[in-house]
């Protein structure tokens, strides 16, 4: 299965006179978003909302991450000092 390549680049237009175009490179190729069908749109708004979906997932998962090493250290922490004062009220 092949990753598509696509880069999306709204700033830039291009002037066809009083009809300006937006420009999408898909797989080294440019196309012209006005010049999709609409069902080539809706192919691209999937695309670009699933990679809004998959930013914050990974946002969320590094969050998650952090998280749970910040747990583990804390629960670390609370048995080393645990053990430590038990060593220190038996001696």
């Amino acid at each position: 299965m092949q990753l598509l390549q696509l880069t999306l680049n709204p700033k830039r237009r291009i002037d066809m006179g009083k009809n300006e175009k937006t420009p999408i490179t898909i797989n080294d190729k440019e196309y012209n978003i006005e010049d999709m069908t609409e069902e080539q749109v809706t192919m691209l708004n999937h695309i670009q909302d699933l990679d809004r979906k998959l930013s914050s997932a990974r946002f969320n998962l590094d969050q998650l991450n952090v998280g749970r090493e910040a747990f583990i250290n804390m629960l670390a922490n609370s048995l080393e000092a645990e053990e430590q004062q038990e060593t220190e009220e038996a001696a």
